[in-house]
């Protein structure tokens, strides 16, 4: 029997920007227990942005809205595939608070805006959590193809179609998170980055090259509490 849903919300007008790293790269920066997953050898560090939308606990008819901004990675580990954060970045006091609590994430209060333009979509972020080092993000993005669903054997599919992801405790324990949601609709994108300090402030140099990018309207997602790699789910024995 699988966990019940702990929160259900909505991501929209997501931005997905990818640049290829070397695996030892990511490794350098993972816990115990994790390994940079590849695809045709190289890692990725992804940027993604978007508004999380209507994020409400399960049973409650609404919820809370405010942008986020993350720094991820692609990882194996005990569970299987999943992502591993660097940073989360959100506009939303109670939302940080609560996520840093209950999923053990390391998510930041940040000023932030989202908005549409002729130009697509601008987000713009200004992190101010208390104690926690500076970090300033400016781009615009705009899809320029069709929608469609990745392929599972695909870069899109490796890159978006995660269902878990992981955290270590600062001791080294480490958490995975289960997540469902439907298939990313993938559309390419253009970026213009105007400022970008996510990868200085998690200790990474920019990455050579231009990133891989992709825009989505969005998918609904429910989100289950986070349990020891090595607990059993009740009922699952």
């Amino acid at each position: 029997m699988n966990a019940p849903s702990l929160l259900r919300m909505r991501w929209e007008d997501v931005l997905f920007a990818h640049w290829a790293v070397e695996p030892s790269v990511v490794e350098a920066q993972l816990p115990a227990g994790l390994s940079a997953d590849t695809y045709d050898g190289d890692a990725y560090l992804g940027v993604v942005g978007f508004r999380m939308a209507s994020i409400r606990p399960r049973g409650v008819p609404f919820g809370r809205t405010f942008p986020e901004l993350n720094l991820r990675t692609y990882v194996e580990g005990p569970d299987g595939p999943g992502i591993y954060f660097f940073n989360l970045d959100a506009d939303d006091r109670l939302g940080v608070a609560l996520a840093r609590r209950l999923f053990r994430l390391p998510y930041y209060r940040a000023q932030q805006s989202l908005t549409e333009t002729d130009d697509g979509f601008r987000l713009r972020s200004a992190r101010i959590h208390s104690g926690a080092p500076p970090a300033g993000f400016d781009g615009t993005y705009r899809p320029i193809g069709p929608a469609s669903e990745p392929e599972p054997a695909s870069l899109e599919g490796f890159l978006a179609e995660r269902y878990r992801f992981y955290v270590a405790t600062d001791a080294g324990r480490v958490y995975v998170g289960p997540v469902s949601h439907p298939p990313w609709p993938l559309q390419t994108a253009e970026l213009e980055i105007r400022e970008n300090d996510l990868f200085a402030v998690n200790g990474f140099d920019d990455p050579a090259g231009d990133p891989l990018v992709h825009y989505s309207p969005g998918v609904d997602v429910k989100a289950t509490a986070i349990r020891p790699v090595d607990a059993i789910i009740p009922g699952s024995g």
